[in-house]
């Protein structure tokens, strides 16, 4: 046999990530959460099941925020801004560093974590994810220590309150948390309801990291918990989610006079010119589309390329589609891993389905039970 013979033949022997760390938290926890509220965990309440999405196994219950729980949350993170903007800028740094080393201390436990609760492969959290994140606070420790002379006009707003997605659960949490708390500000974050357990895993170190109680809360619960905290009595809103919701969030605060950031969805081009290295531009569409399985906000959607090339650059992009390798996105061989949640999967079942505008491709490739969709 020659080279590219063995090359076409060669096939990835599994090689599994442990969830036993992972599973080990969980269980330190009786599978249950509360809020994280004034620096500890309120007892866990009534909630909902938070599943592994690749298998559907059960990883914990979360609770349901209710309108009172986001209050207790403001009243706890109003009370600690005051003492957190009136530390040195050199004193917020050092938490905010201490929280970084602690996310490297945790990396494998938090990189297992995202992939369970998510269904990202692990390439990717571990990879991607959580050294981002890690990043992050590293970056805007430096803010913190730098603001007092590069930044002297600016004051922190008061108590920030935060929403964000489940398609990158703890790197949503850094860009939101680190730059609020380098600044001043108090956060109470509202997580996702498919994918919690990383920023409840935060909570905890943070409680290692000895933050004050107050200046990070957590509230858990689906979108009734988010609604209360649009409408509770916070200095500052921020939302990363879908453009609906984010239209919603938009008429909710008109007048209230708080500034708001939105970051909604789109639809993304990758534009390929007949002057392309079409190799390339296909490695580079495999990564604008399928990564995190193409749950990304600026995920490139919509493919545009020169009429030229069109036919050699859509059969080289069907062969690479149907090699993309689909499984547990715990092996660290696997190229796309679960969508988060069987209602996902069901959107972008019918959203398939319902085409009716040319030909649709769907990868050759093996797809295993769960929440699982091929390359289309």
């Amino acid at each position: 046999m020659n080279v590219p013979e063995i090359f076409d033949t060669l096939a990835y022997g599994p090689a599994p990530e442990s969830a036993s760390e992972a599973a080990a938290w969980l269980d330190k926890h009786n599978r249950k959460f509360g809020h994280f509220i004034d620096g500890a965990f309120t007892k866990p309440a009534k909630g909902f099941l938070t599943k592994n999405p690749a298998t559907g196994d059960k990883l914990a219950t979360i609770t349901q925020g209710t309108a009172k729980d986001v209050e207790k949350a403001v009243k706890a993170a109003g009370k600690a801004q005051p003492k957190w903007a009136a530390l040195s800028g050199h004193e917020r740094a050092k938490y905010l560093y201490a929280l970084a080393r602690l996310l490297q201390k945790h990396s494998r436990l938090f990189a297992v974590l995202e992939t369970l609760d998510n269904g990202k492969p692990i390439r990717e959290s571990r990879d991607i994810d959580v050294p981002l994140a890690t990043r992050h606070f590293y970056y805007h420790a430096g803010h913190a220590q730098l603001a007092p002379t590069e930044l002297p006009d600016r004051a922190p707003l008061g108590v920030a309150g935060q929403i964000i997605p489940w398609n990158f659960p703890l790197l949503m949490l850094a860009w939101k948390v680190a730059p609020a708390l380098a600044m001043g500000n108090t956060v109470v974050l509202k997580p996702a309801e498919y994918t919690s357990l990383t920023a409840l895993l935060f909570s905890e170190i943070s409680q290692e990291a000895g933050l004050p109680a107050g200046v990070l809360n957590v509230v858990t619960g689906d979108g009734a918990t988010g609604e209360a905290l649009v409408n509770a009595e916070v200095d500052k809103l921020a939302f990363t989610g879908s453009t609906a919701v984010g239209r919603r969030i938009r008429e909710a605060t008109a007048g209230r006079s708080i500034p708001l950031t939105l970051e909604l969805g789109g639809k993304s081009p990758y534009i390929v010119f007949e002057d392309a290295d079409v190799d390339s531009a296909v490695e580079g569409l495999v990564d604008a589309i399928w990564f995190n399985q193409g749950q990304v906000c600026c995920a490139g959607s919509r493919l545009l390329v020169q009429e030229g090339i069109a036919n050699a650059f859509h059969t080289k992009l069907k062969a690479r589609m149907d090699g993309l390798r689909i499984g547990d996105p715990l092996d660290k061989c696997i190229d796309v891993g679960a969508v988060v949640d069987p209602t996902q999967l069901k959107t972008i079942t019918e959203m398939v389905s319902n085409n009716t505008e040319g030909e649709t491709y769907v990868a050759s490739t093996d797809l295993p039970e769960g929440c699982f969709y091929p390359p289309t």
